[in-house]
């Protein structure tokens, strides 16, 4: 599994990893020298991209040279190379493969591995926007046509709530599968609204740089200041904490596990992200969503919140009047409490990983059951 440094795309890998190990299958990744310790302590063997393009997703992107080092990333050959490289040393029955990293698709494809795609947010997203943008225009220039490398892949893994992706037209191409979101499930009793007392919020945006990020939690804590909330604002390695102004209501933290904060509160504000998206849904809260970039997922998942009724979409440059406004409005019970708990019970019922791991099993020799090198 050769994963990029990304912030959504990594657990869904890991978690459907866990499932095919717990199933007697080895798996190992290849993936940039930072994810070590992450890969690592999961469990799992990590081989460190040796000729790929040093890459960080806490590092500035911003400009023309930080879009020009984001680009040349997903085209990137190097880990490709090292893909090859790896497998002539010790042989894979198959490669699963993050749909962005097209140069280590292109090299998999070029060698006739047996390969699954997997793709870590709304495949429309993918197919519709990303692939048409600036990326997939490099790619295709690369001869890395994105909808190709997809579809040539014996399976490709869709790890989200269907109903949730803006729908397709037409019909899907045979080794498509929509698994469900790949992510620790909560217990009912932890995903029921805390009720009662002060409301509690959870601000978090991305673990990715993006520019005004900072700026953004200062106003999303200036709207929650008045307002009678006790919120948690966790920053991640890309802002300090220290130049933020926290008021009294106000707890700042670096890093604090969602899966702990979120059985805790009852709304949470976010930036968009998949993954810290469904982890709100699966407990059953409503959700204001800020993008913090335009061309990424960010914008189509919080419109597709808004459309089910469990959310409301603000630019990231909104007042904090607007903010606190929006606040209000998503505390007070009503439809977009129960569209939260009717999403938050799909996600619960589904087991995006199992799935995944089925129709991975699917394509592996069943003669080697218990001795699988993924």
């Amino acid at each position: 599994m050769p994963p990029w440094d990304g912030g959504g795309n990594v657990p869904p890998a890991l978690g459907i990893a866990a499932q095919l190990r717990r199933r007697g299958h080895r798996v190992r990744f290849l993936g940039h020298a930072q994810q070590r310790d992450t890969i690592v302590e999961a469990g799992f063997r990590f081989t460190p991209y040796a000729h790929a393009r040093p890459w960080s997703s806490t590092e500035s992107v911003d400009g023309l040279p930080g879009a020009a080092r984001t680009f040349s990333m997903f085209t990137d050959r190097g880990p490709g190379v090292d893909l090859i490289e790896t497998a002539g040393r010790e042989a894979a029955d198959l490669i699963v493969l993050d749909c962005m990293s097209l140069g280590a698709l292109h090299a998999a494809e070029g060698a006739g591995m047996r390969r699954v795609v997997l793709m870590h947010t709304y495949r429309r997203y993918l197919t519709h926007s990303w692939s048409r943008g600036p990326i997939g225009l490099l790619a295709r220039l690369k001869g890395q046509n994105p909808t190709r490398l997809w579809n040539s892949a014996d399976l490709v893994l869709v790890a989200t709530e269907r109903s949730l992706d803006p729908a397709e037209e037409g019909t899907l191409p045979a080794s498509v599968r929509y698994v469900g979101v790949v992510q620790p499930t909560p217990s009912p009793e932890a995903s029921a609204a805390t009720g009662g007392g002060r409301a509690r919020i959870l601000v978090s945006l991305s673990t990715i740089y993006y520019s005004g990020q900072d700026s953004a939690l200062q106003r999303i804590m200036d709207g929650l200041s008045d307002l009678p909330v006790d919120a948690i604002v966790t920053t991640g390695a890309t802002v300090d904490p220290d130049q933020l102004r926290a008021p009294g209501n106000v707890e700042l933290h670096r890093n604090l596990p969602h899966a702990d904060v979120m059985p805790q509160v009852d709304l949470v504000i976010g930036h968009g992200g998949h993954a810290t998206t469904m982890r709100a849904l699966a407990h059953d809260l409503p959700i204001l969503i800020m993008p913090m970039h335009p061309m990424l997922d960010q914008k189509m998942i919080g419109h597709s919140i808004h459309a089910a009724g469990a959310g409301r979409v603000l630019p990231r440059t909104a007042a904090p009047s607007q903010i606190a406004t929006a606040v209000k409005q998503l505390l007070e019970p009503g439809a977009h409490t129960s569209a939260a708990a009717r999403l938050g019970a799909r996600l619960r019922a589904a087991d995006g990983a199992t799935t995944a791991a089925n129709h991975i099993c699917a394509l592996l020799p069943t003669s080697e059951l218990g001795k699988h090198r993924g």
